[in-house]
This record gives structure tokens, C-alpha cells and sequence, in this order.
């Protein structure tokens, strides 16, 4: 009886040793099975990534080879052709065709206007660019803002004014001002550049390396300070005794204007300010000032072929990017009293076409008495838009002027394709630094 019993308790030892033993060996097993599973996941993701990464690095090679290469492809299927590269000019336009055309309609009308902080933030005088600024540009995308002397305070203050406006925009800007030297000279006037002779001073002086220091001079401080439009340098020739732009003119030579209008632009180019030719087809000869009303002039259209065309066409020549069309009635080029600014025979046929200018035209500004007592903003932008000219500097009423733009296009008034055009002059300029040699 103990025997039996002995031999069952041995045998129950024994499943028992054989039940660890086998538990022993399951859990071995499971432990190699989950190490060869993750070992497989490890190998899995590193051959993916490698894959992906050979993959991406394979086809962005083959974008690049494919554009490195494809004259060389070319020339080995077909010896006697060639592929030439594209040009400077030719990755411009394709940036800024790029550029135009995921633009919505409404923001290619704003992007005509160049206009003050105040118009579109409706606060009384902006020395600061914070949420209402931001809204307003996110509202109208407009193609610039222009600055005068009751917005500078300080170099700090409106370095930081423009740096914030730059910030909320959506698409590049020009900040402008009118900072010819002189009695014009916006940044000198609040205490914040460096002040330089008048353009009459400098004329007088009979050396044409002062206007280009100035300009040197004047673009130094203006770009520091965030500025890259520049309504200068003045062309106009002071040519009728009590000539408006007497003191604003380089004197009445069109030889000698020329060289100073050019030196100035050079000097004021050098430090990546852009320059606007001012006032075409030349006011110089009126003795009555724009800004106070109807000003008109009796100067034929031989004279103004012979003398102040001339000016005008050196600083073509020397690759003026941007003018400026006044609004002085000029009845030998236009055909009545319509401002030189809305005639489409200034604008279209004489600047555009006869003097071959391929740049911005822009408009003087369309709040001056000489407009705005005879047009509403809104009429007034679509004559000047129809009239030739790329964008519209400060309307009298910019939401009006805006809306009625808008509005031309949406009805045909203004072709599409017609606003696409002065874009591509307004972005020519403004990617310009987009492409290098």
C-alpha cells in the first residue's frame, strides 16, 4: 500500500516536472517568435525607408537631370538642333505668371492702388501698423502704401511701421515715398534722413555726380529704413518763367536734365530703391499747380517732342522701371482739357508706344483738386486704367475707387487680361531680386 502510494506521488512529481519543463519551453518559444518578429518589423521599416528615400532621391535627381540635361539629350537625338537655356528675363516672367495666376480677381484690382495707411485703416494719421493694419490688408491686397511726413515719428518707430505692414501683407509691396531732396524730402522733413540740395540747387552746381550722390544719399536712408519705391527723380524742365517746378527741376536744358535725371536714378538704384520718372509729359511748362485744380499748358507737341520727350526717353534708355503720368491738360497732345493722366493719346499712344516704355505707369495722385473736382474715384480709376496706366496712386476714395474697378472688370468694361498686364509690369519689379545671374 505505500508502495502504490509512493509510485502515484512519483508519478504526479513527474507530470508536474514535465507540465514546467513543457511551459518552459512554450515561453522559450514564444520569446524567440516575438525577437524574430520585431527583428522582421525592423528590417521591414529600414528597407521601406531606405526605399523612400532611394525613391525620392531617385526622382528629384531624375527632375534635376532632366533639366540639367535635356539639351545634352536633345543634342545627342538630333545633332544640328540646339536648346537654349532660359534666360533671366524668361524665369521672371515665369515667377510672376506663376504669381498672377493663382490670384484671385480681387486681389489683382487692389494690387493696382498704391495707397496711404490711413485710407484703408480709417484711422485719422498712422504711426503704427498692428491689428488694423493687418485686417486691412487681409480686406484689400493692395500693391502699395505710401508714407509722408505725419507718419514718422522716430527711425525706430517707422522702421518698425513699415517691418509690421510687411509682415501682413500677401503678396510683396512697395513702400513708397516722395523723397526727391529739397523742398520734397518727406523722411529728411521729420528729422529722420539726411537732408541733400534741391534738384534746382544741384542743377545750378553744372556737376551732374552731385545729383548722383544725392540719390546715393537719399537711397541709403531710405532703404535702412524699409523703403523701395522712390517718387523721384523730377524730369520736368522748368521752362516758362514762374514755372510750377521751378525750384523742383534740374533747369531747362533737356541735354543737361538728362545727365542729372539719370545720375539720380544710378545713385538711387545702386541702393535697391526704385525710381519714378515724374511728372510725363512734363509739366514745367505750366505755371499753375495740379494740386490746387485745373493746370494746363499751350506747349506744342513739336516743343514737347523736341524738349521734354527727351529727358523722359534718356531715363528709358537707362532702364527707368516706373513713371509718373501728371494731370496737367496738355490740348496739343490730347485733344481738349482731359488730364495727360486719363488720356489714353499721353498715356497709350505717345509714352507706351512712341517712346517705347515697357515699365509702370503710374498716375500722380488722383486726390488732387485737378481730378477729383471734375470725377469721382471711381470714374477716375477706370479712365486712367483705360487710358494705359498700370496702377492708381491714392484716390480720393479708395473703398469707391476700388469697388468701381472691380466692378468694370466684372462687367467687361476692363478685360481681365487688361489687369493682367499691369500686373505683370508691377511684379517684374517686385520679383526682379528673385532671379539672379
Amino acid at each position: 500500500m505505500e508502495q502504490k502510494n509512493y509510485s502515484q506521488q512519483d508519478r504526479r512529481e513527474e507530470r508536474r516536472k514535465r507540465r514546467q519543463r513543457n511551459q518552459i519551453a512554450a515561453y522559450i518559444t514564444l520569446i524567440v517568435l516575438i525577437a524574430a518578429l520585431a527583428t522582421g518589423i525592423v528590417f521591414l521599416v529600414r528597407f521601406l525607408t531606405q526605399r523612400g528615400q532611394t525613391d525620392t532621391a531617385a526622382n528629384n535627381q531624375s527632375k534635376v537631370e532632366e533639366i540639367l540635361a535635356s539639351e545634352e539629350t536633345i543634342q545627342m537625338q538630333e545633332p544640328a538642333q540646339t536648346t537654349e537655356q532660359l534666360t533671366n528675363e524668361q524665369r521672371l516672367d515665369e515667377i510672376v505668371n506663376a504669381g498672377i495666376e493663382v490670384m484671385p480677381l480681387e486681389d489683382k484690382v487692389a494690387g493696382l492702388f498704391i495707397v496711404t495707411p490711413e485710407s484703408i485703416t480709417g484711422v485719422s494719421t498712422a504711426v503704427q501698423a498692428g491689428e488694423g493694419t493687418q485686417e486691412a490688408l487681409a480686406r484689400y491686397a493692395v500693391g502699395g502704401m505710401v508714407y509722408f511726413s505725419q507718419n514718422m515719428q522716430s527711425q525706430e518707430q517707422l522702421a518698425e511701421m513699415i517691418d509690421n505692414t510687411l509682415l501682413y501683407t500677401k503678396y510683396p509691396l512697395f513702400i513708397a515715398v516722395d523723397e526727391e531732396g529739397g523742398s520734397v524730402a518727406r523722411v529728411a522733413d521729420a528729422g529722420i534722413g539726411q537732408t541733400v540740395d534741391s534738384a534746382q540747387a544741384i542743377g545750378q552746381s553744372g556737376d551732374a555726380n552731385i545729383a548722383y550722390q544725392a540719390g546715393a544719399t537719399i537711397g541709403t536712408y531710405l532703404s535702412q529704413l524699409g523703403f523701395n519705391l522712390d517718387f523721384a527723380p523730377v524730369a520736368d524742365l522748368a521752362n516758362v518763367e514762374n514755372s510750377v517746378m521751378a525750384s523742383r527741376s534740374y533747369g531747362s536744358d533737356p541735354a543737361v536734365v538728362s545727365g542729372f535725371v539719370t545720375s539720380m536714378m544710378q545713385g538711387l538704384e545702386e541702393q535697391n530703391v526704385t525710381t519714378c520718372l515724374k511728372h510725363f509729359p512734363g509739366i514745367g511748362s505750366s505755371t499753375q499747380d495740379t494740386h490746387g485744380g485745373l493746370a494746363s499748358t499751350d506747349r506744342s507737341a513739336e516743343d514737347f517732342r523736341a524738349n521734354e520727350f527727351a529727358v523722359f526717353q534718356a531715363g528709358i534708355d537707362a532702364g527707368a522701371n516706373m513713371i509718373m503720368v501728371g494731370h496737367m491738360a496738355a490740348p496739343s497732345l490730347t485733344g481738349d482739357n482731359t488730364p495727360c493722366s486719363l488720356s489714353s493719346s499721353v498715356v497709350t499712344d505717345i509714352l507706351r508706344t512712341e517712346l517705347n516704355f515697357e515699365g509702370v505707369i503710374i498716375t500722380d495722385a488722383l486726390n488732387m483738386s485737378a481730378v477729383s473736382e471734375y470725377y469721382s474715384s471711381d470714374e477716375a480709376a477706370v479712365l486712367a486704367l483705360r487710358a494705359g496706366c498700370d496702377m492708381l496712386l491714392m484716390p480720393e476714395d479708395f473703398e469707391t475707387a476700388y469697388n468701381g474697378v472691380l466692378q468694370a472688370v466684372q462687367d467687361g468694361t476692363i478685360s481681365e487680361e487688361r489687369i493682367n498686364d499691369s500686373l505683370r509690369r508691377i511684379y517684374r519689379i517686385k520679383y526682379a531680386d528673385r532671379v539672379t545671374e
